[in-house]
């Protein structure tokens, strides 16, 4: 990626039409398809516990992504912050997302350290799972486009056709 685009006469949409997003920063765009590429070996990790420290670092990727894209560096060396606090100031639409990865973030550390018995097959798999609808959601997030949904919400979901509450069926 380079430079910033200029919008010229001609990127101006036409009638009718809706206006491309605004491209990402360098770093943002570097920043997520570091994510990627973590995801995918995560994916492809036998050891449980490297695929989920693997992906809980791919999703720590994605977090600096939206950090990139949507903040400044302040100037002067200040006390360093955990991304998943930072996300949920600069980016609070993805608090819940923030405070789920930051809640396995000892795990991880756990799992990094060699401790077998830190992670089961499973939860390996569902946090490869997880970021990979997270790096979904740090897309939309960072384009602006519609707002993300957080992982409780999609747990929750199932293939059922729901109706609004209050509302009677016919």
């Amino acid at each position: 990626m380079g430079a910033a685009r200029v919008m010229s006469y001609d990127d101006r949409p036409a009638e009718g039409q809706l206006p491309l997003p605004p491209p990402l920063p360098a770093v943002a765009a570097q920043l997520l398809g570091q994510a990627h590429r973590g995801l995918a070996e995560a994916a492809t990790c036998p050891d449980a516990g490297w695929r989920y420290a693997t992906a809980h670092l791919a999703a720590l990727r994605g977090a600096a992504a939206v950090l990139a894209a949507r903040t400044q560096p302040e100037p002067g060396r200040r006390r360093p912050r955990s991304a998943w606090v930072l996300i949920g100031q600069v980016a609070p639409e993805l608090g819940e997302w923030a405070a789920f990865f930051a809640a396995g973030a000892a795990k991880r550390a756990a799992a990094e350290a060699g401790l077998s018995s830190a992670v089961t097959e499973r939860e390996a798999d569902d946090l490869v799972r997880d970021v990979t609808t997270f790096l979904g959601v740090v897309e939309t997030s960072i384009s602006r486009a519609v707002p993300p949904q957080s992982p409780a919400r999609l747990r929750s979901m199932d293939s059922r056709p729901r109706r609004p509450a209050g509302r009677s069926g016919s």
